[in-house]
């Protein structure tokens, strides 16, 4: 197979490719929002399509957010950046682990778990938001 040169092509494949995914993320919906009518909230999690819908929106989340780093105007220190994200971060865990653990029926062993995996999937895309602003900083640094 020849790999294409001309960009209006590459454009062009580009755009099918991306209706492609919104048919398939309609498709997935509708089968998963069927699901959930019929049966409930927990057979429509156990669905596999149920993680290959998590899975593909975790991936287009972060490759959108290394657009968004490139895309970004003016002088952003990546260290302050990380640092305000991460200050922010620990208030939403501290509060949901508080509510948690005052909420009936759970403790604060729940509480501190909430917390914890909050954390975790909270500090991993603050952590590659912050490695993608530092590798562009050094670019920007290299070229001048």
């Amino acid at each position: 197979m020849k790999k294409i040169t001309d960009e209006r092509l590459i454009l062009q494949n580009l755009q099918h490719i991306r209706i492609t995914y919104i048919v398939q993320t309609i498709g997935i919906l509708c089968i998963l929002g069927y699901e959930f009518f019929q049966d409930g909230l927990e057979p429509m999690r156990e669905n596999p399509l149920w993680l290959v819908f998590m899975l593909t929106t975790v991936v287009y989340a972060y490759l959108s957010m290394s657009v968004s780093v490139v895309h970004e105007k003016g002088e952003t220190n990546p260290r302050k950046s990380f640092l305000i994200s991460l200050i922010v971060l620990s208030l939403i865990v501290v509060v949901a682990a508080i509510l948690t653990a005052m909420t009936p029926g759970f403790g604060w062993g729940n509480g501190a778990f909430i917390g914890g995996v909050l954390y975790v999937c909270g500090f991993i895309p603050c952590y590659y938001v912050y490695h993608l602003r530092k590798k562009q900083r050094a670019e920007l640094d290299e070229d001048e």
